[in-house]
This record gives C-alpha cells, structure tokens and sequence, in this order.
C-alpha cells in the first residue's frame, strides 16, 4: 500500500505590505479632517472606502496616539492635539509662510486686495499662506486649498517659470478642461515669461480676478507664487497691470526674505 500524499498550499503573508497598507488607510482618514472638522463613524467609513469596523479599529489606534479625539457626546471624532504639536514644529521661524507673511501683510495694506502664498505639490497647487482683504467684500482665501494647474494666475507662474523638463512633465500629464489646450496654454506661458507675471478673469470661479507672481529661492528655482486676488469688478485687467511692477517687486523681496 502506497503512502498517502498531502498537498499543502503555503500562504506567504508580506507584512511589510500589511503594516503599509494600513498606515495608507489611517493616513486617509486623517485626511478626511482637511475640510471638515468633525465627523462621525458612517461619513469617515464612506469617504475611504473601507468597513466600519476597519475604520473603527483604525480610529482606535489613532486615538490612542493622540491623532483623533471622540466625542462621547456626539459619537464624532476630530483631530487630537498631537496633530497641533506637529504642525508647531512646522511653523517654525525659517518656515517660508511664517519669514513671508509680514510682507504679505504690508503688500495687502498697499493693494487692498487678499494676498496668497503658493507651492506646487504634483499637478495641484497648495495655499500655503493668506492674508485677507480688508475690503468688506474681498475674495476669501483658506490656507491648504488644493486647486488645479491648469487655471488661475499662480497655477500659470508655477508651471511658466518651472525647469523646462518639470514644465514638460507637467503639460504632459495635465487633463486638459473642454475649451483649453495644451499648444493655447503654452503660448500663456511664453507672455507671462516676457511678462514677470500672470492674471486671470473668471478662470476658475465666476467673479473672481488674480494675478501672481513668481518666488525665487537663492539657486534661481521658484519655489512659490505669490497671488493677488479679489472680484473681477474690482481688480480689472487694468487694475492688475497696473499693480504689476508693485507685486513683482514685493515677490523679489520675498525671494531675498527666504535666501
């Protein structure tokens, strides 16, 4: 009588991927304060995607550390305040949006109009920094807004004045909207590189005017866009050139600021 032969299948589990993989999913739910600042167990479950009872477990951990806080009261969570003892580490002194912001502040007190501090995170632009108008209607203006490359004044300074292979890099991988493209936005960027400047009408939001220019660090890289923003009605194209060489001039001052 033959032996009997057993087949076994060997699972082999990579735990690396397994820890990373859950850092993802916690790292998404921490996301989902960026615009809202509390939020119950359901809403966090549906925006990322996963199980309430992943989410829950998820949140537990995250609570633990410090991240997340619950309501009893409630039943939502919001940050914890060891996300504040991060971003107080952030804004330290040689930060560019706290070295820049009293200029900022002077050049709001000259135009009248908010003033805004953007970097380039990928194909979005991120405002790092603002200060608002003191108009009573003004353009209002949330630090950590992510908007797109394609539109708006400060998207055009980012993409104009980048490295020519990060330049193409971007226009490569740009969804272009109905109505614009690539060879239209190229022949922008060619003025607004003559021009030391970019604006926008209605580009991105009815009623709303910009117009940005571009930050140097000391190798001649731009690492920002400094914007001027408020209702088209107020800050017309002839408005904008005329605030130009002002903008300009404070943008090269903030360069020199961070240098």
């Amino acid at each position: 009588m033959k032996p009997r032969m057993l087949n076994w299948t060997v699972l082999i589990v990579d735990d690396s991927k397994l820890t990373v993989r859950a850092v993802e999913r916690a790292l998404d739910i921490l996301l989902c304060f960026t615009d809202e600042s509390d939020l119950g167990l359901t809403e966090l479950a549906s925006r990322v995607g996963l199980h309430k009872s992943t989410v829950h477990r998820l949140l537990a951990s995250l609570e633990g550390k410090g991240f997340i806080i619950r309501d009893p009261a409630s039943e939502k969570y919001k940050l914890g305040y060891r996300v504040w003892e991060l971003s107080a580490n952030l804004m330290q002194s040689d930060d560019m949006s706290v070295v820049l912001l009293p200029e900022m502040e002077r050049l709001r007190d000259v135009v009248g109009e908010t003033i805004s501090l953007y970097v380039r995170d990928g194909q979005e632009r991120i405002r790092i920094q603002a200060v608002q108008s003191r108009q009573a209607v003004r353009r209002v203006a949330p630090v950590g807004a992510r908007l797109p490359l394609v539109v708006g004044a400060s998207s055009k300074i980012l993409v104009a004045f980048a490295d020519k292979a990060i330049q193409n890099e971007l226009l490569e991988g740009i969804v272009w909207p109905e109505g614009m493209s690539k060879k239209a936005f190229s022949k922008q960027l060619e003025h607004i590189l003559e021009a030391g400047y970019a604006t926008s009408i209605e580009e991105r939001e009815l009623g709303a005017a910009a117009v940005a220019a571009p930050i140097y660090n000391r190798t001649g890289q731009v690492v920002a866009a400094l914007s001027v923003s408020g209702p088209a009605n107020r800050l017309t194209a002839d408005k904008m050139r005329e605030q130009a060489n002002i903008i300009m001039e404070s943008a090269r001052l903030m360069g020199r600021m961070i240098r």
